[in-house]
């Protein structure tokens, strides 16, 4: 997709970082100074909070490169050491324990964050990276907010759901970079509606990977979002054979190599030329007549995007 590694966007904070609770110890100021106090939550414990946006400090809840900050947490306060998170997966609250730290920092769900605003009818945070065995305080400038639920029922008469549609900022930034990516498919970028593959043929078979939320993840399935990777099995094939590739698929669903997923760095220039020619001759052949290609769209444009295919080929069996 790009000069730096999707994976690698990801960790810089567009998603919350998974980390080891680490209790902070505080400290007096120098004279005259304030003693730091630890963050209270006892005046809002028990409301519920749903999260509405989550953006970064220009606005946007969209990055360069497609990815989105969905707003999906709900969050309520039990006690100062524990909070309650809504799990979309068990369809259930689930307690975490809670670390207070000072500074209105702390940590719940594997994550680090850092009170700007709260009362008992919003809560803004923003999200904390770790780096090594400290915080930076500097923050991510990704920021979560969150409304009340009776607030959202009583005073602004609404629904959560229809609050966390993405802005008009976003939709403009998004057909802008649709435009430069339909322009030039090398410009690319992740869909938010992946790019879908389906066989034509009983002789080929194709599925999506998908990943399970869950709590050792984070409930972070952003991979599958990032890198839409499809498993592709061709029976009655002219030899055995295993590919793994990238493929940009254009607008109008138009599949164009990208470049071998194996590393050919050590197999030398002759071996990593003759992978390059079998495998673009592969989707060239087979995957061209074989499958039906829909290419990805975010909120509703259609737009270039790339995915990852693993290709295998069986020959028929022997009768």
């Amino acid at each position: 997709m790009l000069s730096i590694n999707i994976k690698t966007v990801k960790l810089i904070g567009f998603i919350l970082l998974t980390v080891v609770s680490i209790a902070q110890t505080g400290c007096s100021g120098g004279p005259g100074n304030k003693k730091k106090e630890l963050i209270d939550f006892k005046p809002y414990n028990g409301i519920n909070y749903s999260e509405v946006s989550r953006r970064q400090k220009n606005g946007l809840s969209f990055n360069e490169y497609g990815y989105q900050l969905e707003p999906q947490w709900k969050m309520k306060f039990v006690s100062d050491d524990s909070v309650s998170i809504f799990s979309p997966t068990k369809n259930a609250f689930i307690n975490f324990p809670l670390t207070r730290g000072y500074d209105s920092i702390f940590n719940a769900a594997r994550s680090w964050l850092k009170v700007q605003k709260i009362t008992k009818d919003s809560l803004v945070l923003e999200i904390i990276k770790q780096k090594g065995d400290s915080l930076d305080i500097k923050g991510t400038k990704v920021y979560m907010r969150f409304f009340a639920d009776n607030y959202v029922k009583n005073v602004l008469h609404t629904d959560t759901s229809i609050l966390r549609h993405p802005s008009r900022q976003d939709t403009l930034f998004i057909k802008a970079l649709s435009a430069k990516a339909n322009a030039d498919y090398k410009k690319q970028f992740s869909a938010r509606q992946a790019a879908q593959l389906t066989s034509k043929s009983p002789q080929v078979k194709v599925s999506r990977r998908t990943t399970k939320p869950s709590i050792e993840n984070n409930f972070d399935p952003s991979d599958d979002y990032l890198d839409p990777t499809y498993d592709i099995v061709i029976n009655k094939a002219y030899k055995d054979f295993f590919y793994s590739f990238t493929i940009y698929i254009d607008d109008k669903g138009g599949m164009h190599y990208g470049k071998p997923l194996i590393d050919l760095g050590i197999s030398g220039p002759e071996f990593e030329q003759a992978y390059i020619h079998q495998s673009t001759a592969i989707m060239e052949s087979y995957l061209k007549f074989y499958l039906d290609i829909k290419p990805g769209s975010t909120l509703g444009i259609i737009h270039s995007s790339m995915i990852s295919v693993h290709v295998e080929g069986k020959v028929a069996a022997a009768q």
